[in-house]
């Protein structure tokens, strides 16, 4: 039997015929030259009663922790700076009884706390993987899941996998994409609704359904030839009833216990909050987000080491880029700005992005980063969604609902101006002085979590457009969800989480439609005749992104909407990028001469949308429902 075990999926069933009363052992492997000490969790019959060792030379057993289960032990060890990579042995005594456990001390790859991350030089391209392609049918169901494959049901699992990630990267980075954010790929064994992977069950192997390390592993590394960063969506407020420490957990408040149950009230702002009632704060960290997912504690000092480590423990395996951290402001605080330092101490340049679902500002700005909170607290949080201008961009730019006047977005820039109005967005951004760093902010019109906006659109090409221009040209990182290039559509403007989670046609054997190819899109008729317009709109505006210095750093400058037309600019000492949006439905003239601080001076540009010279006046027309990009360039 081979004692050299690699860093693949399923260590610690291997394991366990070495080691026989040894079943669990996470870490699954380590490295060499870390910063992040090693905790080794380590599960088995009566573990609690043995005595550790390593035989090795470099590896040492500093300290060993008794849990309240005695089927647990952490045990820290020490990766000294002579320890050279290689298959070490744990050994664990109890009177005669031995225990001999092959533990692998890798070698760090040169450069790995140095690796970049994501940054305003990105695209980010979110995919549900579940239903974004299959490529590995074979997978589809497993005998280790409980779930089979219901591609008739909108809740059920399709059979998307990591191998159809693989083969259509290229797609993506045509897009001009150059980052992917997966919704989670960990395994999620819920006996109902797994595909989307919110509810871990277990936080070291990929799903089965997806595939496995390996093939993650390899993923990211395909990516990273095409130019494509890899981000990882992890959950820490939350596992799953299904985890397997639900049957066997170290310490008796491993995770919030509450009998009778207790659902988080979902008052975000309470962590924040200086007169809030410590029992309604208790009641938010503390309670569970939905029956099925247990509340984790993160106040356990041995939970919040766990989570530590395997986050790094999966950036430092895989290669990965960076993090997207699921309803971040559930947590308790203090220790989740502990799980961000350790993780950006580890590598100084690695992004993480925050869910704080708040269309309030000052709500979403306390929790960046280094911002100067009156409290004092530091969330350690690199980067934050931008709730507040999604909210205020699809509000601006959504149809009016037939014989309904809409609800008005912002204060009227006209007599008795109502409806969807642009100045949401000329709202919003006049907020950015609250913001202390406007470049880690990630942008969107919509995610897996909120209606298709082709269904808040009113299926209307034109307002996609006007978004997509928006979206490319505004401060921030840019994130697109997956299918909203070519208006995928629920007929719902409701969410509906298992439809607007659909499936890309193409990605099935046999699918009549596949819009991943330009022929294929070409070809498509009915309910897809716009695809291809639109997908070639938007690729056009993100593949010129990918060049535009003032767009990725630049500053911005706007001006006060009126009759619900918006002019901004996005500038360096290089370039000048002027957008005018006209939400109205009525043809235009651009008041070039209004905007004369910055055209000043300024002689022919491009367009971006048609790559024609040409020269902005106060008799320029923009078309109803429709957007100008012009490029300057010095």
């Amino acid at each position: 039997m081979k004692r050299f075990l690699t860093l693949a999926a399923g260590l610690f069933v291997a394991a366990a015929l070495f080691a026989g009363e040894v079943t669990r052992v996470e870490p699954l492997s380590w490295w060499t030259g870390m910063k992040t000490d090693l905790q080794l969790l380590v599960q088995g019959e009566g573990m609690g009663a043995y005595t550790v060792s390593v035989e090795g030379k470099g590896l040492k057993i500093k300290e060993v922790h008794r849990a309240d289960n005695p089927n647990f032990l952490f045990v820290d060890v020490e990766v000294g700076r002579k320890a050279k990579p290689g298959t070490y042995t744990l050994v664990f005594r109890k009177g005669d009884d031995v225990i001999r456990y092959p533990y692998e001390i890798a070698a760090r790859k040169p450069g790995s706390a140095d690796r970049e991350s994501y940054t305003t030089a990105d695209l980010i391209y979110l995919i549900v993987p579940d239903r974004f392609a299959n490529g590995d049918p074979s997978n589809d169901s497993t005998d280790d899941t409980t779930e089979k494959v219901r591609r008739e049901s909108p809740m059920g699992r399709h059979g998307g996998d990591l191998q159809g990630v693989i083969d259509h990267l290229d797609y993506i980075a045509d897009l001009g994409a150059t980052a992917l954010w997966s919704t989670p790929l960990l395994g999620d064994n819920a006996p109902r609704g797994s595909y989307h992977g919110y509810a871990c069950s277990d936080y070291y192997h990929i799903d089965p359904r997806y595939g496995s390390n390996e093939l993650y592993r390899e993923m990211v590394s395909k990516a990273h030839e095409k130019g494509i960063k890899v981000i990882l969506d992890v959950v820490t407020n939350h596992s799953s009833t299904e985890h397997w420490w639900m049957k066997d957990m170290p310490f008796k408040d491993w995770v919030h216990m509450n009998d009778p149950y207790v659902n988080s009230n979902h008052q975000m702002g309470l962590a924040l909050d200086p007169n809030a009632s410590k029992a309604d704060l208790a009641i938010m960290e503390e309670g569970w987000f939905v029956p099925s997912m247990p509340d984790m504690n993160l106040d356990n000092p041995f939970m919040l080491k766990y989570f530590q480590q395997w986050a790094v423990w999966w950036i430092e395996y895989s290669g990965l880029d960076g993090f997207r951290v699921d309803t971040w402001f559930y947590n308790e605080k203090v220790p989740m700005s502990q799980w961000a330092k350790a993780v950006t101490d580890e590598y100084p340049n690695f992004n993480i992005v925050g869910e704080v679902w708040q269309a309030n500002p000052d709500f979403v700005a306390y929790w960046q980063k280094d911002n100067p909170n009156s409290d004092g607290f530091n969330s350690h949080l690199p980067s934050i969604m931008d709730f507040p201008l999604q909210a205020a961009l699809t509000g601006a730019l959504t149809a009016p609902i037939p014989g309904q006047e809409a609800e008005r977005q912002g204060p009227p820039q006209g007599r008795g101006r109502r409806g969807p109005d642009i100045s949401a967005v000329y709202n919003a951004l006049s907020h950015d002085f609250l913001y202390h760093d406007l470049s880690h902010m990630l942008i969107f019109l919509s995610n897996h979590d909120i209606a298709r906006i082709g269904d808040t659109f009113g299926h209307d090409p034109r307002r996609m457009k006007m978004a997509f221009a928006m979206l490319a040209t505004l401060r921030g990182i840019p994130q697109i969800f997956y299918g909203d290039e070519m208006m995928f559509v629920t007929g719902n403007p409701r969410r509906d989480d298992g439809r607007l989670r659909m499936d890309f046609p193409g990605g099935w054997a046999g699918d009549p439609v596949n819009l991943f190819t330009a022929e294929g899109r070409a070809a498509a008729g009915g309910e897809w005749a716009h695809a291809a317009g639109l997908h070639d709109y938007a690729r056009t505006l993100f593949q010129w992104r990918k060049g535009s210095t003032a767009v990725q750093k630049g500053k911005t400058l706007h001006f006060i909407p009126q009759n619900n037309t918006y002019g901004y600019f996005r500038y360096d000492d290089r370039e000048v990028v002027f957008v005018f949006v006209n939400n109205s439905e009525e043809t235009v003239k651009v008041p070039w001469t209004r905007f004369r601080e910055m055209t000043a001076g300024l002689g022919e540009g491009t367009d971006v949308l048609t790559g024609r010279r040409v020269t902005i006046s106060d008799e320029t027309e923009v078309a109803p429902l429709s957007a100008l990009v012009v490029d300057y360039r010095f």
